[in-house]
């Protein structure tokens, strides 16, 4: 994965803007957080920590489980699961400014002793024969193109009768070529399949497909209510952002209601389990 090239997509610039909603609630210059302080503006996903406990309650997580998260950004999920479960969690990301601040916060937040974030790829990460009870992810997969090798490296990584969960974008018909080159820099989209496509990979790879959802409309809704409210809140947010941070999250914002909403990409959520060897 190209670490320069996924910077095109406005919502991976200003990484540092969690800070400024921090001082806004007076919790910047704090040397102790609370995973709450943090849940309003970590969780860059869709639906919050609603869809991470929908990924605890089936996966099975508790604090005896090992657990890694692909993508993991800022941290949010990660923490939130270790703060929930107590499990040991491994939270990889690419990006280093990224992976900076979410080592900062958790460690802010005490949690580094059972959430451990490690900066690299999943494609070419040594893990040194290491095995995870549960692979999750959020809304990252569709960057990574090589994704036979994606689902490999996941299933070895996968202790057997481990689950993989994860929640990803989707096409729902066939994209132009002005499209693809759009979501490609404005959402850095390199693998974009259909919600069948999707769940052969996986069974391809040896796993056994659990449960699956297309979460199209229920994402939709979110997406745009949020596009809605953060333009509704544009003095407010330009006060505590300023303007350039403001243009580049509403033009993200705008760029994914326009994808959703034209019905050219949607959403799927998929557990799959690793039955054997």
């Amino acid at each position: 994965m190209d670490k320069l090239k996924i910077k095109s997509m406005k919502l991976y610039k200003n990484v540092g803007r969690i800070f400024n909603e921090l001082r806004e609630i007076g919790k910047d210059e704090s040397k102790i957080l609370k995973v709450e302080d943090l849940i309003n503006f970590d969780q860059l996903h869709y639906c919050g920590t609603d869809a991470v406990d929908f990924a605890i309650n089936n996966t099975k997580i508790n604090s005896s489980k090992s657990i890694l998260e692909i993508g993991s950004g800022i941290g949010g999920p990660a923490r939130y699961i270790g703060y929930k479960t107590r499990a040991s969690v491994t939270a990889l990301e690419l990006q280093v400014d990224q992976h900076k601040i979410a080592v900062d916060l958790t460690k802010k937040c005490k949690l580094l002793k059972i959430v451990n974030h490690i900066r690299g790829d999943i494609l070419n990460y040594n893990w040194k024969n290491r095995k995870f009870d549960v692979v999750v992810s959020w809304l990252a997969l569709y960057h990574i193109k090589d994704r036979n090798k994606l689902l490999k490296n996941s299933f070895n990584l996968i202790n057997k009768n481990g689950y993989f969960f994860a929640e990803d974008l989707i096409s729902l018909k066939k994209l132009s070529n002005k499209n693809l080159s759009e979501l490609s820099s404005d959402l850095y989209a390199n693998y974009l399949s259909t919600y069948e496509a999707y769940l052969n990979d996986l069974e391809k790879k040896g796993f056994e497909i659990i449960h699956h959802k297309n979460m199209t409309q229920k994402w939709a809704r979110f997406i745009r209510k949020r596009k809605l409210s953060y333009e509704d809140n544009k003095n407010r947010n330009i006060r505590v952002h300023g303007k350039k941070t403001y243009e580049n999250i509403s033009y993200f914002y705008n760029i994914v209601d326009k994808y959703f909403s034209s019905q050219k990409i949607g959403g799927i959520r998929v557990i799959a389990k690793k039955n054997k060897e």
